[in-house]
């Protein structure tokens, strides 16, 4: 799973909680390309591709592409 910005990376742990999923402690921490296991699912934060985020150059096209690339990785495991 990528989630996109911090917002995404809080809600996917709620929800991966409600499903009874167990949450790794401590709590993992939004970053763009972090990662962590929750059960059987990996997530995999990316900044948000707001403007504010890629006009400013916090976030560009070889990032997003990085961690889409890992993502496919991950999925083919």
């Amino acid at each position: 799973m990528v989630a996109l910005g911090a917002y995404a990376w809080q809600g996917s742990l709620l929800a991966l909680a409600a499903t009874g999923e167990e949450l790794p402690r401590p709590r993992p921490k939004f970053g763009h390309g972090a990662e962590a296991t929750v059960g059987r699912y990996r997530l995999i934060g990316c900044f948000h591709p707001s403007q504010q985020n890629t006009f400013t150059g916090r976030l560009t096209e070889p990032m997003i592409d990085e961690v889409f690339a890992t993502a496919k990785r991950l999925a083919q495991y």
